[in-house]
């Protein structure tokens, strides 16, 4: 990976033709991959909770081969929190996006180059009670790779939503977890998804059988300083190995001290309750707060180095990347890891110049990690 720095603390010679740019006029959160290898770009999604948000879809800039352009843009009135184009097998230019609803957008030649309609909202079933007249937001989906008619969606009340694509309609909805719901994920068996929550479980489901769901791994509870109480550590992330559908990653939230933060958990669906691997290579940062008008000044306080993203590589089921809040991008080789152990020194590092909010690794160009950090987006060739 281009200037980056391998595990053992060597240093790679900066290659500017190994990383492709995009600098956004917003903080960048959401960002997807096109799934094809003959189109080099992505779709990305503002986070900016006080304005409008935005989704842009950005492609290589012609002529250049270290910038990207946009070259298309969809205007929102909330922020969103996935983006994801269609699979390769669905053969559309459809790329869908969570927020206050679930909506569908096709990027499209127009008369002037490209742009991003809206072709539909995925709405609640209309036979369904409703306790309010507004949606609850919905906090990350999942698009089956090998059935594109099947979507799931996951909302902070404490549902999952299975939607029909042909028809953009929902097909059922179930109570998937005891608090919110964070994120969704399907494993390589259509019938099979995977989510996460406050509750601090992660659970699987299958669509022939949606009465019963599987724990297979839980958060150990903590003190609750505010109120006394114990309670679970959310689990905010879920990602299933694309090629062994035995391995889950998940990570859970961060706080103000290094307990629990910045770790990734790797969990064999075979061996469930215990952590099959651990990775924790983010580190505590240093960042300067204020300390009040009273008492003047500022002071430096250290930040849990926490995670934000994980994905797995598309060609091997023995590599992952995690981005977090220290701005680093670690890409793990889990190839030749013991069983029950903490790894702590991954294969590659990259570090950008502020905390990185997503990762995002292409199929279609598999060579190609994009990150998100800031208002920038670089896609980094590995």
């Amino acid at each position: 990976m281009s200037t980056a720095k391998h595990s053992t603390g060597s240093t790679n010679t900066t290659n500017k033709s190994h990383v492709i740019e995009y600098r956004s006029k917003f903080n960048v959160y959401a960002l997807a991959w096109r799934q094809t290898r003959a189109e080099f770009g992505l779709a990305i999604g503002s986070c900016d909770e006080a304005a409008s948000s935005h989704v842009e879809v950005v492609e290589k800039r012609p002529g250049s081969e270290s910038q990207m352009r946009c070259v298309a843009r969809a205007d929102f009135e909330y922020p969103v929190t996935k983006l994801l184009w269609a699979p390769e097998k669905a053969q559309s230019s459809l790329v869908c996006s969570t927020s206050d609803l679930l909506r569908v957008h096709e990027l499209v030649e127009s008369g002037e180059g490209k742009a991003l309609p809206l072709r539909g909202t995925l709405k609640q079933n209309p036979h369904q009670k409703k306790s309010s007249m507004f949606s609850p937001p919905l906090t990350s989906f999942d698009w089956s790779e090998v059935d594109p008619a099947v979507l799931v969606t996951s909302s902070i009340d404490t549902t999952c939503s299975v939607w029909d694509m042909n028809r953009l309609e929902q097909k059922t909805q179930l109570i998937a977890h005891d608090k919110a719901v964070y994120d969704v994920c399907f494993s390589r068996n259509p019938d099979i998804f995977g989510s996460v929550g406050a509750d601090g479980s992660l659970r699987t489901f299958d669509l022939r059988s949606l009465e019963h769901s599987t724990i297979l791994y839980e958060t150990t509870s903590r003190l609750v300083s505010a109120t006394q109480t114990m309670e679970s550590q959310a689990l905010l992330r879920i990602a299933w190995n694309r090629l062994d559908s035995n391995y889950i990653a998940v990570f859970g939230e961060g706080g103000s001290d290094a307990s629990g933060a910045g770790k990734v958990v790797v969990v064999d669906v075979r061996v469930p309750s215990v952590a099959l691997l651990e990775l924790s290579g983010h580190r505590m940062r240093k960042q300067e707060v204020s300390v009040g008008a009273s008492k003047g000044g500022s002071k430096n306080a250290t930040i849990a180095g926490g995670v934000n993203a994980i994905a797995w590589a598309p060609h091997s089921s023995a590599h992952l990347c995690t981005v977090g809040e220290d701005a680093y991008a670690l890409v793990w080789d889990l190839s030749k890891a013991a069983p029950r152990t903490v790894l702590d020194a991954p294969l590659l590092t990259y570090i950008a110049n502020e905390p990185i909010n997503n990762v995002s690794w292409t199929p279609g160009n598999q060579d190609w990690i994009g990150i998100a950090a800031g208002k920038t987006v670089q896609a980094l060739k590995v």
